[in-house]
């Protein structure tokens, strides 16, 4: 099979050649869109990420000229139109789980920079300045953490919460009480969670349902002082509000592996050029704020599960078993 990868980087590269067996690939930086679709003429199948824009017109495109797979290596498909692609008889399929721990491990590490101030310890030092001042942070031992999302990575996240002695409430309505009372956590109701939680981590998908979750009525129910993290998708905040109640300092800080306009700057070096998002330029300004480029997936076996699972896809289509993934799969429901 025929495969042409969109937005892909060398460390792509090295983990489908390692998983490749009997396949054609072609690599490009470029992401998909209505314009570059056209680069996929020839090939039977393609391979999106998360800033792709599978929207109808590249779709379109994509059929026009032969393709007829689209392989998705990321969990979270808000990046496709799934209608158009049923409509247009193009199969759809995705990387369902690959490494839960990396995302839950990167999400514990952006809590703890951001709380303990290692980012601003680690540029003073390099600086010759050694004073402790402002960098006071607290204990997460005993402190409460609200969970929305008890899906693998949140679980994952849940077993690190745990291990730190921490209380952990969860807001999932597709969790049962015994499966909570499984894994040692309690259930709540979103509001209870956004009042009484010292830390917020959010790890569900991007839906109609979960758009901005975190908005403005959110981010004032929320403690005083309380952080917030997002290692799944930007749009589950709404950044005006998360930006007016950082600067009112009513939220204590933020910790993001993901914004909600992250597609034109994301995975690509823009540090000769002045950024044009004035939004994001505003939150790298506050120093409550830690930011990584969407690099919570980013570990060695994640890059190579996601690699071997695509392609177990790609083969799965060659053999006829079409597949259609529909808005429900990954719902919170």
């Amino acid at each position: 099979m025929k495969i042409l990868i969109y937005d892909a980087r060398d460390y792509d590269r090295e983990s489908f050649e390692r998983a490749n067996v009997g396949h054609q690939l072609v690599f490009t930086p470029k992401k998909l869109s209505a314009e570059t679709a056209k680069d996929a003429e020839g090939f039977d199948g393609v391979c999106i990420f998360v800033n792709d824009q599978a929207q109808f017109p590249a779709l379109n495109v994509l059929k026009q000229i032969g393709v007829n797979w689209i392989g998705l290596r990321c969990a979270g498909f808000n990046q496709i139109d799934l209608s158009a692609a049923k409509n247009l008889g193009l199969s759809v399929s995705r990387v369902p789980e690959y490494s839960p721990e990396a995302v839950a491990e990167h999400a514990f590490a952006l809590l703890l920079s951001l709380n303990r101030q290692i980012h601003r310890a680690h540029s003073r030092v390099r600086e010759g300045n050694f004073s402790l001042e402002g960098l006071v942070g607290f204990n997460l031992h005993k402190k409460t953490i609200g969970v929305i999302g008890a899906g693998k990575i949140g679980k994952a996240f849940c077993r690190i919460a745990q291990g730190f002695g921490m209380v952990i409430q969860v807001f999932d309505p597709g969790l049962t009480p015994q499966s909570a009372k499984e894994i040692n956590v309690k259930l709540c109701d979103l509001l209870t969670l956004f009042k009484s939680s010292d830390i917020i981590s959010l790890h569900l998908p991007l839906n109609e349902q979960t758009k901005h979750i975190i908005n403005k009525e959110a981010l004032d129910m929320m403690k005083r002082g309380a952080f917030l993290v997002n290692t799944s998708r930007g749009a589950l905040v709404d950044t005006s509000s998360l930006i007016l109640a950082l600067k009112s300092g009513h939220l204590g800080g933020a910790a993001l592996d993901v914004y909600e306009e992250e597609g034109p700057v994301f995975f690509d070096d823009h540090s000769a050029e002045i950024l044009q998002d004035d939004q994001l330029a505003r939150l790298l300004m506050f120093p409550n704020v830690i930011l990584t480029s969407h690099q919570a997936f980013l570990t060695h076996e994640a890059l190579d599960e996601i690699a071997l699972v695509t392609l177990s896809n790609a083969e799965r289509f060659e053999k006829g078993e079409w597949t259609h993934l529909t808005a429900k799969q990954g719902k919170l429901v």
